[in-house]
Parts: structure tokens; sequence; C-alpha cells
């Protein structure tokens, strides 16, 4: 969800720029576990439900894999979510025993994540906290280096002018703390609907990074190279990049059958060049003052 429309502050209850990325060593992932692919499936339908389990799974082992090397086996961070859309990585992240703060406008989302939080044991819930409120207003609400992480991810899409979100977001991490963020590829916008055979779209997204999500909202995308220039002008240079769905896109058709094999392949390809390069997604990580 975009963290973008104002709301008053309400409190509720309930861690190489340019180089390829090392891949993990074989065997789980990361220790992430399962994020409920079934579940999803019935709720979005096969291929909607793919992709965002797709996208969850991999964000979370790039996570973890950033947050190995950066922080201390062990360390319970200060985790800043904003813009927490279904909360799937700041519940994942309390699980694992990290205190969250998550920043969100939609008061409806707040109430769909309290909601999911109710469900959870009192050691959980009591690691989270949820406040309303605009993404871009992080200065009212935290002090500089409250926070070892943050994450905003699939919101810069939704903000015309990211640079003083990214400045706001870099002045509460902490020193050596990590930035992670999830935008749209505006470097290779052209791509799905070029090979989904719409060319209206294809020769629009050449010209423009702006466009519809598929709810109709107005969406930008951003390119790496622009996101590389202002990380380092906010004193939280690019650390790692990775590309995110470089194959759950139309006119994939995915099966049920396939997800192993599937997150083998997304997970090869959104740290291999040149595939990364035209991924739907990329994430790019950031550390304060690295």
């Amino acid at each position: 969800m975009p963290a973008t429309a104002s709301g008053a502050l309400a409190e509720v209850t309930a861690g190489a720029a340019s180089g390829p990325v090392p891949a993990p060593p074989p065997g789980p992932a990361h220790g992430t576990g399962s994020f409920g692919f079934a579940g999803e499936l019935a709720d979005e339908g096969l291929r909607e439900g793919l992709r965002n389990t797709v996208r969850h799974e991999l964000v979370a082992r790039q996570i973890d894999e950033q947050i190995a090397a950066c922080f201390p086996v062990g360390r319970r961070l200060r985790v800043l979510d904003v813009g927490l859309a279904h909360g799937t990585q700041a519940l994942r992240l309390a699980r694992a025993g990290h205190e969250i703060t998550a920043l969100e406008s939609d008061p409806g989302t707040v109430a769909a994540v309290r909601r999911v939080l109710a469900a959870e044991p009192a050691g959980i819930r009591d690691r989270v906290r949820l406040i309303e409120g605009d993404g871009r207003d992080t200065g009212v609400h935290f002090t500089p280096g409250a926070f070892d992480l943050v994450l905003c991810h699939g919101v810069l899409m939704y903000v015309p002018e990211p640079d003083p979100l990214l400045a706001g977001l870099a002045r509460v991490l902490a020193p050596g703390g990590l930035l992670s963020l999830l935008v749209r590829n505006a470097d290779a916008l052209a791509l799905r609907p070029g090979l989904a055979g719409d060319w209206d779209r294809t020769l629009a997204a050449f010209d423009s990074p702006y466009g519809t999500d598929r709810a109709g909202n107005p969406v930008r995308a951003d390119r790496r190279e622009t996101l590389t220039a202002t990380l380092a002008g906010i004193n939280a240079p690019l650390r790692a990049w990775y590309g995110v769905r470089v194959f759950t896109d139309p006119p994939a058709r995915p099966r049920r059958g396939d997800l192993d094999r599937l997150l083998v392949a997304e997970e090869r390809a959104g740290r291999t060049d040149p595939y990364r390069a035209v991924a739907a997604l990329l994430h790019l990580c950031g550390v304060r003052g690295g």
C-alpha cells in the first residue's frame, strides 16, 4: 500500500553495489519458511498468488542475507516498515525476534494487519507497533538513528518525488543500518507488455516511467542508476541489489507444482546478470555510512 496519504498519528496496539550478488549456499531458504502459497492461491487466483508468493519469499531471503552480512548473529534489530501492505515481512521479522514499528497511511490496512496480529502469541504481538501516518513524515514520528533496518517496499511507485522520502528514511537509520527498497524497474517496463503483445503499452513504456497498477492507480517506476546516485547522496550507498520476478509475469502460465523449481530459477536470475536487470521489480539495499 502507498504510504503517501495524509493521516493523523494514531498509534494502535497491536541490516557489491554493481557486481553480481554471490549465490547463497544450497539448502533451505535461509530459515524464511513458506508464506502460505495455497492460501494466497485461494484468495487471489493462481497467477496473482504465485506472483505475490515469489515476491515475498525472494525478498525475505535477500533481507536475511543482508542482515547476516551487516549485523552480529542473534542481534535483535529495531525495524521500521514504511507502507507495510499485508504486513508479510514485518510479521516474519517479529517472529524472528526483532522489534517492529510499522508506519502506514491507510486505516483499512492498519486494521487488517491488527486483525492478523491478534492471532499471534502475545510475545510476537508485543514486538509490533503500528502507527497510522504518512511515510514522508518519519521526521515527525522518529528521532535520528532510531532504527537498524528500514523497509520501504512498493511505496516509491506512488511517490512523485522520492528523494525527500528517501532522505527521511536515511535520517532515521542508525550508523551501519540497512535500508531495503523494493521498486518497479523502469529499465524493463516495455518487456512484459511486449511479450504479451500489448504494443500500445509497450511503446508508451519506452518513453515514460508512469503507468497504472492492477487497480488502476497511477504508479511510477525507478531506474537503478538514479536510485544508486540518490542513495550515495543521502549517505546510505548501495551495498547490493537484486531482481525480483524475472519469470513470474504474463505470458507465463504458472502451475502449483512448479513453485519449488520456480523459486530456484527466480533466485538465480535475481542475482545474475543480465537477467536481474530486466526483472519486474528491483530490490536495492543500502547501508548508512557504508
